[in-house]
């Protein structure tokens, strides 16, 4: 069997061999030691053959065309630096991962990138190739979370690890959660948790709410978990919920039924592109500012695209933003490591790909070992560990990332302190009473094996 890449020298199985040939002069046939050394794996996925080179690959299939082509350019951005840093041993990744050490286990790591502009079956097909060009060790990119739930699933097919980059669906680590998956973000459940109460101060009991969905797993699970919240919690009523095709261009008949549903406030899922379109065209239909516009799940580059003006007062929630660095240190090195290599403050998505890439090194590090299982038990720990928020873990029965989740609300083109400065900080929220128990989206994780 191939030897597991954390131990060098003769191999344990010769030592061990050795040891039973001795043995086996000594005692009973019975009694002798097997050949087969503790510690050796059968192959599995792409291990060993992955990680015997010099150097390990990562696949990312990200969003480069297309509605979401902003976000995910942002988001390959901070896995890029994640991994930069891995190789270099910066001292941000060692205060995460502190057993890093110009490169991972010895090797050096390589981030290999293509386009899945958002469509699941081509980001399953670029991995398949970088499955059999390169043998990559682990996969990542979503933005799309119909594309993390189609990873999600292949991950577990193949037995190769699977880190979701931006996706907001409760599914990704609820009913299609696998045992190969891990996911770092906030998500809609929590998203909800966080916002619904900011909302219903800020408008009050009994409203009328007009949601904005895009069709599709992220968009059905957003939708959902925010109405069930200011339903419950607010008197809050859905009076329409305006479901759109992903890369929707023209949102004239969505818009006029909302302007006929008699809402009081838009609850806009949309994302990328598509966000950046509705909202330009709520104000050019003059729904907005009459009826105020939620952003539950805020799109990186959003207050950028569509302009300040009409983010002014828009609350929403995120995984995180920049200003955070006056609050907290390891967020500061992360900014001023971003903005020196790519001359703008990173959003969201960028935090997120960093952040799964220095969890990933830590669990590998941790673990001493590529083997598959023993990286996802490590994960399963859950231990506490460092973020650029504080302190998370990941629960153990669906593999999501226990994490603060961060309200903002758009601010005034006149209080914005530089170019940059579309958001106020409100409140950063600690995930745990944010999050359903693991059990209640129906998570089943699956083999190790």
């Amino acid at each position: 069997m191939p030897k597991d890449p954390k131990f060098d020298g003769p191999s344990r199985r010769a030592l061990l061999q050795a040891g039973a040939g001795l043995a086996g002069a000594m005692l009973p046939s019975a009694l002798a030691f097997p050949a087969l050394a503790v510690g050796e794996h059968a192959p599995i996925g792409t291990w060993p053959e992955g990680s015997k080179g010099g150097t390990v690959y990562i696949g990312a299939s990200v969003p480069r065309t297309g509605t979401y082509a902003v976000q995910g350019e942002d988001e390959l951005k901070g896995m890029q630096l994640a991994i930069e840093h891995i190789n270099s041993g910066h001292p941000l990744m060692k205060a995460i991962a502190p057993k890093v050490n110009n490169g991972l286990l010895g090797k050096k790591v390589e981030i290999l990138a293509a386009d899945s502009a958002a469509k699941p079956n081509q980001a399953v097909q670029a991995q398949q190739t970088f499955i059999n060009q390169n043998k990559i060790i682990c996969m990542t990119g979503s933005t799309s979370s119909a594309v993390a739930v189609a990873l999600n699933k292949f991950a577990q097919r193949e037995k190769i690890l699977y880190l979701a980059g931006i996706s907001g669906s409760n599914d990704t680590t609820g009913k299609d959660c696998v045992r190969y998956g891990f996911r770092q973000n906030f998500y809609g459940e929590t998203a909800a948790n966080a916002i619904g109460p900011v909302l219903v101060k800020a408008y009050g009991k009994g409203k009328k709410a007009a949601f904005m969905t895009p069709d599709y797993t992220y968009g059905h699970t957003v939708t959902k978990s925010v109405n069930d919240y200011l339903t419950k919690n607010g008197g809050w009523t859905q009076v329409t919920n305006q479901v759109s095709p992903l890369g929707t261009q023209d949102f004239s008949q969505y818009l006029t039924n909302i302007a006929n549903s008699g809402a009081d406030v838009i609850v806009n899922v949309n994302w990328g592109r598509d966000a950046v379109l509705s909202v330009q065209q709520a104000k050019q239909f003059g729904l907005t500012p009459k009826m105020k516009m939620v952003i539950p799940y805020q799109i990186p580059f959003l207050a950028k695209e569509a302009g300040p003006e009409l983010m002014e007062g828009v609350y929403a929630a995120t995984d995180f933003w920049w200003t955070l660095e006056d609050k907290y240190p390891l967020a500061k090195m992360f900014v001023e490591a971003f903005e020196k290599k790519h001359g703008y403050k990173p959003e969201w998505g960028a935090e997120n790909g960093y952040v799964s890439f220095a969890h990933w090194a830590r669990m590998v590090s941790e673990a001493g070992s590529f083997y598959p299982p023993d990286v996802i038990k490590q994960y399963e720990k859950g231990e506490t560990i460092p973020s650029l928020l504080g302190d998370v873990h990941y629960r153990p029965e669906d593999h999501q990332c226990v994490r603060p989740v961060v309200i903002v609300r758009g601010k005034a083109p006149k209080d914005m302190k530089n170019k940059e400065d579309f958001w106020e900080v409100l409140e950063v929220l600690p995930g745990e009473p944010l999050m359903q128990k693991p059990d209640a989206f129906g998570c089943k994780l699956g083999d190790y094996t």
